[in-house]
């Protein structure tokens, strides 16, 4: 271990966790996580607001915006509005989320690669970086292939990873190690602990060697930590206890 921090303007929270309480009151929900200290934050849900308004609540808060979910059919329904949107709210990706239960198979990735090539040039002409954003499944090994390894395969021009560490783990995969054999791929985490039982946690208050992990993020182009916490039993308690455990690691 060193003394290594990550950096503040890195540290971010994806609004997925926030998504009751935006709900009630998107403005002073990020009001409050700006207060807390959180720097940037990833759009999941606009809860009836526009890309517009969206951009004007952080505006006010003193938020920046880099990225935001993007459902898998919009790459074919109206990408080109996806992107436009991504642009208006100050983002710098546009992010996938998952890929159809359907196509959870060799051929199915194959053809979410090929969609995603096609997406990616479109983002790249706008100025933006498609990514794809895993879950543990995304891990699973079939007819001899790991899945995720046929998303890898693309040209890193075109597609990016945002990595979601918990679910890395849980898919048997080492973040560190991934950032060591795909250099530059992974420039935003979600950054979620994991419980003993395996249930999910806020940051620091878990399991996860996250040091181990961010000791490489430098290789693997991280540039943004969005905190996640799927179900909190409290979402205030659980920004603030994990942006904490980011701003207090030494790694």
């Amino acid at each position: 271990m060193t003394d290594r921090i990550i950096p503040a303007d890195g540290i971010g929270m994806h609004l997925y966790t926030m998504r009751d309480l935006l709900a009630q009151d998107y403005p002073g929900t990020l009001k409050r996580l700006a207060e807390i200290g959180y720097r940037t934050v990833g759009v999941s849900g606009r809860f009836e607001h526009s890309a517009e308004a969206i951009r004007g609540f952080a505006d006010d808060a003193g938020l920046a915006i880099v990225l935001e979910h993007v459902g898998y059919a919009r790459m074919s329904d109206d990408w080109a509005g996806a992107l436009a949107d991504v642009r208006t709210l100050g983002g710098q990706w546009a992010v996938v989320p998952s890929i159809p239960s359907e196509l959870h198979s060799v051929e199915g990735f194959k053809t979410a690669a090929a969609a995603f090539v096609e997406a990616g040039k479109a983002a790249r002409d706008a100025g933006l970086k498609l990514l794809f954003h895993n879950h543990g499944h995304d891990f699973d090994e079939v007819d001899g292939r790991v899945l995720y390894d046929i998303l890898l395969d693309v040209d890193p021009e075109l597609l990016g990873f945002e990595l979601d560490l918990y679910w890395a783990v849980d898919g048997g995969h080492d973040p560190a190690k991934l950032f060591q054999e795909h250099p530059g791929r992974f420039p935003a985490l979600h950054v979620k602990d994991m419980a003993e039982d395996g249930s999910w946690e806020d940051v620091g208050a878990g399991k996860l060697d996250f040091g181990a992990m961010f000791a490489h993020a430098e290789s693997g182009g991280v540039q943004q930590y969005l905190v996640e916490h799927d179900k909190p039993t409290d979402a205030w308690q659980s920004a603030e206890r994990s942006y904490r455990g980011l701003t207090e690691l030494r790694y």
